[in-house]
C-alpha cells in the first residue's frame, strides 16, 4: 500500500494542509503527517528526507510559508517526488514569497508546486502519481473526476430551472 508523507513547517500550517490529508484519506491512501521545520529542525529535515522512501512513503507533500525552504530542501535530499504547497502565513508577503521560493527551484531539484494554500490539489496530484502505478487508486481518481464533472452538469441544470 502506498503512503504519502505530509509535512509542514509548523502547526499553524495545519488548517491548510488538512485539505490534503482529507482528500488522500477519502481515496483510501495512507498518510504520514509530521512537523518538519527547515529552519528550526534541520537535522530532522535531513533525516526525514533521506529516509522517507525507506518508511514506505511514495510521495511527499511539503507545505511552508514565508521563506518556504522546506519543499526544496526535502527535494534536494530525497529520491521521491515532492509537491510543494505555498502557505500564506502571518509573516508572508501576501504569499508571493512562499510561491516563488517553492516554484523557482534550480535545475535538477524539481518541486511540483500548487497554488497558494492549494493543499487539496497537492493531495489529488499525489494520488494521481500513485495511481499511475496502482489501478485501484487510478479508478478512484477517475471516479472523483467524474464526480467533479457531474457537479458542474447538475449546477448548470439548477441554473436553467431558476
Amino acid at each position: 500500500m502506498s503512503k504519502v508523507g505530509i509535512i509542514m513547517g509548523s502547526t499553524s500550517d495545519m488548517p491548510i494542509m488538512e485539505k490534503a490529508i482529507e482528500i488522500l484519506k477519502s481515496f483510501d491512501i495512507e498518510v504520514d503527517v509530521d512537523i518538519v521545520s527547515a529552519h528550526r529542525t534541520p537535522e530532522k529535515l535531513f533525516d526525514y528526507a533521506k529516509n522517507a522512501h525507506n518508511r514506505g512513503i511514495s510521495v511527499i507533500i511539503a507545505g511552508a510559508g514565508g521563506a518556504a525552504h522546506l519543499p526544496g530542501m526535502v527535494a534536494s535530499l530525497s529520491p521521491l517526488p515532492v509537491i510543494g504547497v505555498p502557505v500564506k502565513s502571518r509573516n508572508s508577503i501576501d504569499g508571493w514569497d512562499s510561491v516563488l521560493s517553492i516554484l523557482q527551484m534550480p535545475g535538477g531539484v524539481p518541486v511540483a508546486t500548487v497554488a497558494l494554500d492549494g493543499a487539496l490539489n497537492a493531495g489529488i496530484l499525489a494520488a494521481q502519481i500513485i495511481g499511475s502505478g496502482d489501478q485501484k487508486i487510478l479508478d478512484t481518481i477517475i471516479s472523483y473526476k467524474e464526480g467533479l464533472k457531474q457537479k458542474v452538469i447538475d449546477g448548470a441544470k439548477q441554473i436553467k430551472k431558476a
